[in-house]
């Protein structure tokens, strides 16, 4: 290999490198730096409500069981064999006031009432023949002492045989008034509208006077007791000793087969003790007509049998000139965010007259019209830039 051709083979990689640097520096050279784009702020993204002033009518939501108003046993007032049973005298069986449930053999009774209309007479005789001999005597007296002279003997004048035979009398008359009560008293009747909730009763059975043989509840009126919170009592009507006005109404709701029923009802009471477990009021709510008796025309409706589950919704007080926003609106308890005119974040210290579950019902620091933020900011400031959710936007 010539000299030249070892010039060549050894300095040309050094050429081609120094054009490919000399290039690639011409190029990096030639190349212009990108545009600054400036970041504009235009708000974080939140939803709200326009502040609207109203009167709302406070409600408050319970829960309850129904329990009867009237529950007795019922116990005859006389001994004996029952001699007939009512069809309907069984578990889950209704009758009206004056019905007879079952009945006790009579015999002995008519026999005791016998007896006793035979004594009175005997006693009104006796004491018929008394008086005719005091009479007798009084006068022969009369004419024996005309001047006075001699003081009346009460013993001669018959005056304690009178009073023995009027007292005689007087117990006849009671025994005969016994003897008529015991005899009425062998048949057993309901004393008010009721349902049979236990029997323990049947033909030929024995009873004794007190013995309880069975258990009713009245279906005129059934009761809730039903549990609210103590800083509820101020917006509702109740009835205090004392005090029997006008109380809040309620509505009573059953839920069943999905379908919901609902009765009216009313506040009758407030009972003296709170709940010892959640420190609640108890209180009793009334329903009428809870077996549907006096409205036959409602078909299988259900009814509010003893032990049912409802929910209870009380129509309360009226509270005048509030806003109502949602709970989650409401910021430390005490304050609200309010979305601008210029679209920048006040934090507004607020009034609020009630909390609910999921409402907030406010008396002072708002004004109608304002934008109330009800979405949840991080590092929340005064002056924060706010921008409105548009439609199909998510804050």
């Amino acid at each position: 290999m010539s000299a030249r051709e070892k010039i060549v083979k050894i300095g040309l990689p050094f050429i081609i490198l120094i054009a490919v640097g000399f290039i690639m520096a011409q190029m990096i050279k030639s190349r212009k730096s990108p545009e600054r784009i400036e970041k504009v702020d235009r708000g974080a993204l939140v939803e709200f409500m326009v502040a609207e002033k109203s009167n709302r009518q406070v409600t408050i939501h319970s829960t309850g069981i129904v329990q009867p108003r009237q529950e007795i046993t019922i116990a005859p007032q006389v001994n004996g064999n029952v001699t007939e049973v009512s069809d309907r005298f069984i578990a889950g069986g209704f009758f009206r006031k004056g019905e007879s449930l079952f009945k006790v053999e009579t015999i002995d009774y008519e026999l005791a009432l016998e007896q006793a209309r035979a004594n009175l007479a005997k006693r009104e005789y006796e004491l018929s023949s008394v008086e005719s001999k005091a009479r007798i005597a009084r006068q022969e007296w009369e004419r024996m002492n005309r001047d006075q002279s001699v003081p009346p003997n009460s013993l001669a004048l018959y005056e304690p045989q009178l009073k023995d035979a009027k007292a005689n009398l007087a117990s006849a008359q009671a025994a005969l008034q016994q003897a008529e009560l015991n005899l009425a008293r062998t048949t057993i009747t309901a004393p008010f509208n009721c349902v049979v909730r236990t029997e323990s009763i049947d033909k030929g059975q024995y009873v004794r006077a007190g013995n309880g043989v069975a258990v009713i509840a009245g279906t005129d009126t059934a009761e809730v007791v039903v549990p609210v919170e103590l800083n509820d009592l101020q917006w509702l009507e109740v009835p205090a000793p004392g005090n029997r006005g006008e109380s809040s109404p309620a509505e009573v709701r059953l839920n069943s087969a999905g379908i919901t029923y609902s009765w009216p009802g009313v506040i009758d009471r407030l009972l003296a003790e709170v709940d010892s477990q959640g420190r609640m009021a108890r209180m009793v709510v009334s329903i009428n007509d809870p077996y549907l008796l006096r409205t036959p025309e409602t078909g299988n409706s259900p009814v509010a049998a003893i032990g049912s589950f409802v929910n209870i919704t009380f129509k309360g007080r009226v509270m005048a000139d509030v806003f109502a926003i949602p709970r989650q609106a409401l910021r430390d308890d005490s304050t609200v965010w309010i979305m601008g005119p210029e679209n920048l974040l006040r934090i507004r210290p607020v009034t609020t007259v009630r909390l609910e579950r999921d409402a907030v019902f406010v008396n002072g620091g708002l004004e109608p019209g304002e934008r109330v933020v009800l979405t949840n900011l991080t590092g929340a400031a005064n002056g924060m830039k706010l921008r409105a959710v548009e439609k199909g936007e998510r804050p």
